[in-house]
């Protein structure tokens, strides 16, 4: 068949990317050209093999100050059902906090419970539901983990993810706020690195991170937050590779796709550390430093089709919705690449602080509050509610470049001018959106500004 490189254009033009359906023709001639795929990849078991050992990983935590911290303390988790909530739970146990409570919207059994847990029941959504309970327990710690994390599902369902993960984290931080909670821990996610996306579930995030540093800088209440990337016991594309192999057709959305991952455990040490170094009036923000080589989607796929003996094809059908083909391309400074967190852009890059003994780099958020509504926009809280989904997207994005500008606003135009440099060179292949990113940035970087945003800056 020749070398791995042709058995991939075969397969590519065999299939092109694209199709919702296969026929049964094109699925038998993938699934030949799969069998040369796999005989070319003998070794592909071992990024499988790889994956599944990240899972072992922690971060180098300080338990006496953990313990602190926490001793003593009325200690809330929201999402405390789910893969990091139920970690985090058990790690906050053993440090004797006076009472450790739950709060998730429905119950599984898919993750350990803890004993000494409390396990509430309200959505994040509701807000009415989350007062109650916040009034009922009156903690001083909150630590925010409920989330949709699905990218894909996002697309599908803007409603259910702007009500979890945007209106969600507006209630968490308002009922904080009004029964004087003294700190709150909120997990956030790598994509969020991106100052523009039209995509929801980042715009999403983006938008909750925005709700945080106006918390931060605008109350008494300390407020820090972490981003994780993939989490490997809660892996959404392993799941579906084992379900493809199983019987299907194995969807990738391109052969050189590769992703980092973390383990539940470090995930939640993060969460704990983030909150150890929370700052007041400013929204610090943490991720882990070295996240490891990246994974390769090609070689876990195919590692998975040979660990079942799966005869499943492989269909290389281009990006979903949810999944970011081209980044923005100055997005990262090739200056601090292998030096600070894959999950920091170029744009907070520049002001990050390694801590050694962690292994995390953090920084603080750069918004100019000044530019941004007060609130949530009435037109994206009324459009949620109502469930129109085209509603949902266009009082989101219209947010999100509301977003962008009030980031470019803070931060030093050093920054803004190499950012521009760096993308200049691809100024004829840039999407449309990233056009206007970049004409954003040449306008702010050469306007004359002040090197940092006036008072209404978080920084």
């Amino acid at each position: 068949m020749g070398s791995l490189a042709d058995i991939i254009s075969a397969m590519r033009a065999a299939v092109p990317a694209g199709r919702p359906a296969i026929g049964e023709r094109e699925r038998a001639e993938l699934r030949d050209l799969t069998q040369a795929l796999k005989a070319a990849m003998p070794a592909a078991g071992d990024e499988v093999r790889r994956f599944e050992g990240i899972r072992h990983r922690s971060v180098r935590v300080d338990e006496a100050q953990l313990r602190g911290w926490l001793a003593g303390k009325t200690v809330l988790v929201t999402g405390g059902t789910g893969c990091i909530g139920s970690v985090l739970l058990g790690q906050i146990a053993g440090l004797r906090p006076a009472r450790l409570v739950s709060v998730s919207r429905g119950q599984t059994d898919r993750w350990p419970r803890q004993d000494a847990a409390e396990y509430m029941t309200a959505d994040v959504g509701g807000r009415a539901g989350i007062a109650t309970i916040f009034s009922s327990v009156r903690p001083d710690l909150v630590l925010h983990v409920a989330a949709q994390r699905d990218p894909g599902l996002a697309e599908r369902d803007p409603q259910q993810t702007v009500s979890t993960n945007v209106l969600g984290t507006r209630n968490v931080v308002e009922a904080c706020a009004e029964f004087g909670v003294a700190q709150l821990v909120a997990a956030s996610t790598g994509k969020a690195l991106r100052p523009y996306s039209r995509e929801v579930y980042t715009a999403g995030k983006r938008a909750a991170e925005w709700l945080l540093a106006k918390a931060a800088a605008r109350t008494d209440m300390l407020v820090s937050a972490s981003r994780f990337t993939h989490v490997v016991e809660n892996s959404i594309v392993r799941d579906r590779l084992l379900r493809w192999a199983r019987d299907g057709v194995v969807r990738l959305h391109d052969p050189h796709t590769l992703f980092y991952a973390q383990s539940a455990l470090e995930s939640a040490q993060l969460m704990l550390c983030a909150g150890l170094r929370a700052q007041a009036g400013q929204l610090r923000v943490s991720a882990i430093s070295d996240l490891g080589w990246p994974v390769s989607l090609l070689d876990l796929a195919v590692g998975t089709l040979l660990e079942t003996d799966s005869a499943s094809p492989v269909y290389f059908s281009g990006h979903d919705p949810g999944y970011e083909s081209v980044p923005f391309p100055g997005l990262y400074d090739p200056s601090t690449a292998g030096h600070v967190s894959p999950l920091l852009s170029g744009f907070e890059a520049a002001g990050a602080v390694h801590d050694q003994d962690l292994g995390i780099d953090s920084f603080t958020l750069m918004l100019d509050l000044g530019k941004l509504p007060e609130q949530l926009p009435a037109g994206l809280r009324r459009a949620c509610h109502e469930g129109d989904p085209g509603r949902v997207r266009a009082a989101l994005d219209e947010l999100s470049w509301q977003l962008f500008d009030a980031a470019l606003a803070a931060l030093p135009r050093a920054t803004l001018r190499l950012a521009a440099a760096r993308t200049e060179r691809y100024a004829g292949e840039l999407s449309c959106d990233h056009a206007r990113m970049l004409a954003g940035i040449r306008a702010r970087a050469g306007s004359g500004q002040p090197e940092m945003a006036g008072p209404g800056a978080l920084h």
